[in-house]
């Protein structure tokens, strides 16, 4: 593992000494002043869960947010300096007692702040089109993820990150990270993130084939590698068809048993692996797009994620909506509709309509098996407007629904349990520079 990420570092810093394929990002620059940009996004949320089980508190989670980010332009030379900023402030709304969901920063006794503001800064650095940051981040690759859509809040990373795009179509990225921020934390390393070794890249073939490979190395935790590949293939009167094949390998340390035992077999405190892969076919005619995936799991324990430091979001399967359908052994199946109102005279208004089946899900605790045949299912609904024009130009609602249940044998004592939940968010985005 320590090779493999000695050998990609070498290849990121080997970019500094070849000839880049285009125009180099730094020679372009207008400067520290003149290519700053600031933005703020502001975002008000509501998560609420009807928990079927009547031993299980609902749980609801509503609040207020002003995410802000602030990037200087790079000064001149053949090495340019720059400064970043993000952060967020906000406040909860209503008295949120069974707030959880990851929604709002909590206190030790697990309730939620009335208001917070959490954030830093990063320098930067940039030769030809390379760039190598420090400080706190917000994080987006498959392997580890900063949350920034699902919650109210995202999660930040602090650390040394490098992308690169020397060579054309070809994005190549790698960080060290000492800290890890979860949206429902106020303190910078509440997480107690050992370190984070994550490379990786992607290459777009043609406009129609890409692929994409990442690893990760969380020390006393998990060793994950993902890969995906993606190919459209164009048919007459702007259709086209689109498979999608995307799979993680992770090998979980056995130092972090206890929070993956929910859903691992074989012997206690030993190291667990999951192989867990997906293959999705997208129809697209017009404003219509039918898509059916088939995710398989194996191994000795389901893939789990936001745990030691993963990320939040570090799920790029498509069979993820309130459920993952990532139990241990687990097989699913979805069917998906998607329609853009767009070609019926009302830009920006989308719809999403999906049922997921989940079968052969093995379920143990403490040692004893369960079932070897728990099933879940979920019928999700989401319905997003973006305004198009005028003052409130990029304002959007975003109403998702989410039908979920699952066998008595994989209840909330192993998973999420039977829930219906309904998300709600209100974005508006506004740049200063």
């Amino acid at each position: 593992m320590l090779n493999v990420q000695k050998l990609t570092l070498a290849a990121l810093i080997q970019v500094f000494f070849v000839s880049s394929a285009f125009a180099s990002e730094q020679s372009e620059s207008k400067g520290f002043v003149d290519d700053t940009t600031a933005s703020v996004l502001l975002r008000n949320g509501w998560i609420g869960r009807d928990k079927k089980d009547p031993d299980v508190h609902d749980q609801s989670s509503w609040g207020q947010a002003a995410m802000v980010s602030v990037e200087s332009g790079f000064t001149p030379g053949i090495v340019g300096f720059g400064i970043g900023i993000t952060g967020d402030v906000g406040f909860k709304i209503g008295e949120n007692k069974h707030s959880g969901n990851d929604m709002l920063p909590l206190r030790n006794d697990g309730s939620a702040y009335d208001h917070w503001g959490r954030g830093g800064a990063n320098v930067k650095a940039r030769i030809s089109n390379t760039t190598i940051r420090y400080g706190t981040q917000i994080v987006d690759l498959p392997v580890l993820q900063s949350n920034t859509v699902a919650r109210l809040i995202p999660e930040y990373y602090t650390g040394t990150s490098i992308n690169s795009n020397e060579i054309k179509n070809l994005e190549l990225s790698a960080g060290y990270f000492t800290k890890d921020q979860l949206s429902n934390q106020i303190a910078t390393d509440q997480n107690k993130l050992k370190r984070a070794v994550v490379y990786g890249g992607k290459y777009k073939f043609n406009d129609d084939l890409s692929a994409a490979y990442y690893g990760a190395n969380l020390k006393d935790a998990l060793d994950r590698h993902y890969l995906n590949m993606n190919y459209k293939y164009p048919l007459a009167n702007d259709s086209a068809l689109t498979f999608d094949f995307s799979g993680y390998h992770t090998k979980y340390n056995k130092e972090i048993y206890d929070k993956i035992a929910y859903s691992a077999t074989g012997a206690a405190n030993t190291s667990k692996t999951n192989d867990i892969w997906a293959l999705s076919g997208s129809y697209k005619t017009g404003p219509h797009n039918l898509m059916l995936a088939y995710q398989q799991n194996s191994g000795d324990v389901g893939y789990v994620y936001n745990v030691a430091g993963a990320g939040g979001s570090s799920m790029y399967l498509p069979n993820s909506y309130l459920s993952d359908f990532v139990g241990n052994g687990e097989k699913s199946v979805q069917l998906q509709y998607s329609l853009d109102f767009n070609q019926f005279g009302i830009p920006g208004l989308n719809w999403t309509t999906a049922y997921v089946y989940g079968w052969d899900i093995n379920v143990q605790a403490k040692g004893k098996r369960i079932t070897d045949d728990a099933r879940e299912r979920e019928f999700f609904n989401q319905v997003k407007y973006t305004v198009q024009s005028g003052a409130a130009k990029d304002l959007s609602f975003k109403v998702r629904n989410s039908i979920y249940r699952a066998d008595k044998n994989y209840t909330s004592d192993y998973y999420i349990g039977s829930t219906d939940e309904w998300r709600i968010f209100v974005e508006y985005p506004f740049k200063f520079l």
